[in-house]
């Protein structure tokens, strides 16, 4: 295992994160770190504080207190816009996709900030990726299947070019073989160079996948480390994997 001093600098460093709502506070004193290219399993029960926490990391949610760098600017409570610019891409959880537009509509955009010539050619990429869409990309994106529309939802999210992908309960009303096939993509994304943030109710997919893993419990984080490790916890094999 190597020590705290040979660890890349974080891409994404959160300290002392607490924000929340009109009705109070949802997350309290967070402290996460994502290296550049790390898989990530953020897991917990529903009301956790998950998509909670996603949506402050994309600007969609106010901090109250608390720190967010990445890539060791400080981002925190920056518009959405600034986020996306600065490399974090969202994948909400509902995929929300422009049900009567086309896939391919739906994909570009995602590159809705950029103004490089080489869209078409990212478009490329993520249908190798997805090459399911293929033959589908004049079709309204609200016709196709929950795994479907799930591959668009990642692919618009590709399109920006990110640095750090969010995915927010990818294997939401999915079926299992679907959820594989996708978890085996977004691994490949992985690789490939992007560092990903998965955010998951099925705790034991994600922690499959990832590199480390947090857990979080009402608004805190309760346990972080290695996934295998979290994964052989005996508290969370208890309360989250019926073991």
């Amino acid at each position: 295992m190597p020590n705290a001093s040979s660890l890349p600098e974080p891409l994404l460093k959160v300290r002392g994160l607490t924000a929340g709502y009109d009705a109070g506070p949802v997350l309290f004193g967070i402290d996460l770190d994502v290296a550049p290219a790390e898989l990530i399993a953020l897991v917990g029960a529903n009301g956790a504080g998950k998509s909670t926490l996603l949506g402050v990391l994309s600007g969609l949610v106010r901090a109250t207190s608390g720190t967010i760098t990445l890539g060791g600017r400080d981002v925190t409570n920056a518009r959405p816009e600034v986020h996306v610019r600065n490399g974090v891409a969202h994948v909400p959880q509902g995929r929300r996709l422009f049900g009567t537009m086309s896939v391919e509509r739906n994909l570009i955009l995602g590159a809705y900030l950029r103004r490089d010539r080489e869209v078409r050619d990212d478009l490329t990429r993520v249908l190798g990726y997805f090459p399911a869409l293929k033959d589908k990309l004049s079709r309204d994106a609200g016709t196709l299947s929950g795994g479907e529309q799930q591959m668009v939802a990642i692919g618009r999210g590709m399109m920006a070019r990110p640095k750090l992908l969010m995915v927010d309960e990818l294997s939401l009303g999915l079926a299992p073989n679907v959820v594989e096939r996708l978890i085996d993509v977004v691994q490949q994304i992985n690789r490939d160079g992007t560092a990903l943030l998965l955010v998951e109710q099925d705790v034991l997919v994600a922690l499959d996948a990832a590199d480390r893993a947090y857990v979080l419990e009402n608004g805190r984080v309760a346990l972080s480390g290695p996934a295998a490790e979290v994964r052989d916890d005996p508290g969370v094999r208890k309360a989250y994997l019926g073991l």
